[in-house]
């Protein structure tokens, strides 16, 4: 008999979310980890209410309060003029309607809170250099093999690889993402480097032709991150630490408003890389194996809900692994629960890169009547309050 323990591969934000979970469900957990030492690369993350109260139902919240931002608002800007639309209030109002607060973070901090509550909670340390090659799952649990050739065993294995997952390969056969047409661009500015105007604590989306820009502040409000998307064939690159240079960032976004520009100039290292879509596939539960995070519904960024299904993935995985006499059933349960939700996910997130980069947007005469109306209150809540009503901690079983 199997000692019920589960494994986890992948130490990101997904992994160590799930393992906290079901930590706090009295399940043991063993995380296996491929990089040989952890620091979450990449910059921003909003969470919202759906993710914060999973968050803070963790505990977690203290220790976030000290490096998340819970910026003001969020307003839509014109690429060119600069004109501003109030998109939502993320203070009191979000607070109010949806019962937590929407919070903006560096991953790197997200993932440090993380990472250091799980090695305060376990009674075993995220194991590193440690890559799941393999699995198979059997009648009284999940085998796999890591890359140094050692084998071993547990009740059920939870791959939470991220978007390159070994293991989704495994499972669900060759599944090439395709190029998006898409390129992102990323950095980080100190925000003390900027004009007063733009130290604001909100978030920022700049929507033009073809292309448009996020902004908003992390790091307890140090730092400001940017993010800028292009439709741009011919490259490939799908490295989140590909470094650009200002010359090329500018060639994109240099043309846009004075405010665009100062930002673009002032961070510290452009990074770049290509969006690649993936569309929805079933099949994440193999018995005693199951894709949770970006290695079962990887998504594009445009409704900021990556790392949010990651953390309500974590909330209903341990839920059913409770509900459930083994893996096999509470995995497929899992799958069931989080499928349709996921899906509508990705599919939205693509449906927002066509409303923010809208060609009537180089039209002055028509561009503000086509903000105006796709950013009216009434459309905003029916594309967002049921992202952020979402209780991972309450939906039925």
């Amino acid at each position: 008999m199997i000692e019920k323990r589960i494994a986890i591969a992948g130490a990101g934000i997904a992994g160590l979310a799930t393992a906290l979970s079901l930590l706090q469900q009295g399940w043991k957990v063993d995380v296996f980890e491929q990089a040989s030492q952890l620091g979450e690369v990449g910059a921003g993350l909003q969470i919202s209410p759906n993710g914060t109260r999973v968050l803070q139902s963790l505990g977690l919240e203290p220790a976030l309060k000290a490096v998340v931002c819970q910026a003001q608002g969020k307003e839509i800007r014109m690429w060119n003029t600069g004109q501003r639309w109030k998109l939502f209030d993320l203070g009191d109002d979000c607070l109010s309607r949806f019962g937590a607060p929407y919070w903006m973070v560096h991953r790197g901090d997200l993932h440090k809170v993380l990472l250091a509550a799980f090695n305060a909670r376990s009674d075993a340390p995220v194991r590193l250099n440690a890559r799941v090659v393999s699995a198979k799952s059997s009648s009284d649990g999940a085998s796999f093999e890591l890359q140094d050739g050692s084998q071993h065993k547990a009740y059920g294995l939870i791959a939470a690889d991220g978007v390159h997952s070994i293991l989704r390969e495994k499972l669900l056969g060759e599944d090439k993402a395709q190029f998006t047409g898409l390129l992102a661009w990323r950095g980080l500015v100190p925000v003390h480097t900027i004009s007063a105007h733009l130290q604001a604590q909100v978030g920022t989306n700049w929507v033009g032709p073809g292309a448009h820009v996020i902004t908003y502040p992390v790091r307890g409000g140090q730092l400001m991150n940017v993010v800028g998307i292009i439709e741009k064939d011919g490259w490939r690159g799908e490295s989140w630490t590909e470094q650009g240079t200002h010359e090329e960032l500018l060639q994109d976004f240099g043309h846009w408003h004075a405010d665009v520009g100062e930002l673009m100039r002032k961070i510290e290292q452009p990074f770049k890389w290509a969006l690649l879509g993936r569309s929805p596939q079933k099949g994440w539960a193999q018995g005693a194996i199951c894709l949770v995070g970006d290695s079962a519904h990887p998504t594009l960024p445009f409704l900021a809900q990556g790392a949010n299904m990651a953390i309500e993935d974590a909330a209903v995985m341990a839920r059913c692994m409770s509900a459930q006499d083994t893996a096999e059933k509470a995995f497929a349960q899992f799958e069931k629960l989080r499928w349709q939700r996921s899906a509508d996910i990705v599919n939205r997130s693509s449906d927002n890169a066509k409303r923010f980069h809208n060609p009537q947007l180089s039209d002055a005469a028509k561009a503000v009547d086509y903000v105006s109306s796709e950013w009216e209150p009434e459309k905003v809540r029916r594309r967002y309050d049921w992202l952020f009503e979402y209780d991972a901690l309450k939906i039925d079983l």
